[in-house]
């Protein structure tokens, strides 16, 4: 299963990020690309504990669902929803300078992978660093596939 622990799957994000249009047309969901970019900015700053999101957890979202979407090796279904803090129109931090916001991007996926403490994810809980950072590829992994990179 691939981290942002390993340079060469970080290294690949990195690519993916640089080749992604900011005028892309989404194959699921709701988010344009640059939303989208703004979307995982907010979800780093939650890993890192410096972004609020609401809870939504249950014991089968801490044992169950996180060990599918962390280990299985199976894609993340398309439409789960997020939460209203980092959800594109609610709460999440709306889009601005595409290539300031894709920069973001880049530093937070670098400086998460550095990371030795996190935040408390709103559905799984605590987790291990292993879990972040494999969390953290699975989600810039979703997203970039939801615009065809």
């Amino acid at each position: 299963m691939s981290t942002l622990a390993d340079p060469n799957a970080r290294a690949a994000c990195r690519e993916r990020i640089q080749r992604l249009d900011p005028d892309a047309s989404p194959k699921w969901g709701r988010m344009t690309a640059r939303q989208m970019v703004c979307h995982l900015n907010d979800s780093f700053h939650v890993g890192m504990g410096e972004k609020y999101a609401s809870t939504a957890t249950s014991l089968l979202q801490r044992t169950l669902v996180k060990w599918i979407a962390l280990r299985a090796p199976l894609r993340w279904p398309q439409g789960v929803p997020t939460r209203p803090e980092i959800e594109q129109g609610r709460g999440g931090t709306p889009p601005s300078e595409w290539e300031r916001d894709r920069a973001e991007l880049l530093e937070l996926m670098d400086a998460f992978a550095e990371r030795k403490t996190f935040g408390v994810h709103p559905a799984f809980g605590k987790m291990s660093e292993h879990d972040w950072l494999t969390w953290g590829y699975r989600h810039v992994d979703h997203h970039l596939r939801q615009f065809g990179v």
